[in-house]
């Protein structure tokens, strides 16, 4: 007979749940909480109201209107996070193939200077950074945010990457080439599928790095054109308004492409190595 969990393991995940759970909840609900109950300390809204996620969604952006500049940040986002992570989960995981499977000189070091480069505060790159975007003509633009952003995801893909590979059995590509796979047909035929767990989770982390990012945004963008869901947010209170209605209604949505992937793509992050290969 299986040994049923114990009621203390219930209480101490039912109170985890809480904890994680309530600070999201508060924050729908102020979303949905007239102005002038906001500070009033209830716990549900005598008069919800969807008026903010309305104004988002059908407002016109430009000028005060920040509800519709928070519309078009969120496509901002979208665009400059999903470049970022495509452009950097294929160099990761090409590269981190390499880093793992490939003998070469420096290969240790090299990889270490990319860990190094990762590690280093953004602050200390802004400056840099600004000087090489005024140069390349990429200030207040999408495309200058994902290369931007490349620079910091780009590492951490590697690293994951190369740390993930080393972890499949060798001996399955070396039976590959045996039956005539090039070392490329190799990867595309049978590590990647093994990795497919690795690069889920990679891309996941890496498109949360680009879509959380405030920094760079803040000091890279002026306009509507290329601001993303970090500065709009930060607008509501700062340059604008001071609606904190609407800041909370901007965070719950801010926060659903994140909670909507994690949600999809579950059950390739849980499973394992053998799972994968047996399926293979």
């Amino acid at each position: 007979m299986r040994n049923r969990p114990h009621p203390v393991l219930y209480l101490f995940c039912a109170v985890l749940a809480v904890v994680v759970l309530a600070p999201f909840a508060w924050l729908v609900i102020s979303s949905i909480s007239p102005s002038n109950e906001l500070t009033a300390g209830t716990l549900w809204p005598d008069q919800p109201t969807l008026s903010r996620y309305r104004d988002i969604f059908t407002s016109s952006a430009g000028g005060d209107n920040v509800a519709g500049t928070f519309r078009i940040a969120m496509l901002n986002s979208l665009i400059v996070a999903s470049g970022t992570t495509v452009i950097s989960l294929i160099v990761g995981s090409l590269g981190g193939y390499a880093f793992a499977r490939l003998r070469f000189r420096f290969r240790r070091t090299t990889l270490f200077a990319f860990l190094a480069i990762y590690m280093l505060p953004p602050i200390a790159l802004v400056i840099p950074l600004y000087l090489a975007m005024a140069n390349l003509q990429l200030l207040d633009t999408k495309l200058g945010l994902i290369v931007t952003y490349c620079s910091i995801v780009t590492p951490f893909c590697l690293w994951t990457m190369s740390n993930f590979y080393l972890s499949l059995p060798i001996e399955l590509e070396d039976a590959a080439r045996v039956d005539g796979c090039s070392r490329l047909g190799a990867l595309l035929r049978i590590v990647l599928p093994l990795a497919r767990p690795g690069i889920v989770a990679t891309a996941m982390f890496g498109f949360l790095l680009a879509w959380d990012e405030f920094l760079y945004a803040l000091i890279f963008t002026s306009t509507t054109s290329a601001k993303t869901i970090p500065v709009a947010i930060a607008e509501f209170t700062g340059k604008f308004s001071s609606d904190f209605g609407l800041v909370a209604a901007g965070g719950v949505l801010a926060a659903l492409p994140p909670v909507i992937l994690a949600l999809l793509f579950q059950r390739y992050i849980v499973s394992g190595l053998t799972a994968g290969s047996v399926k293979g």
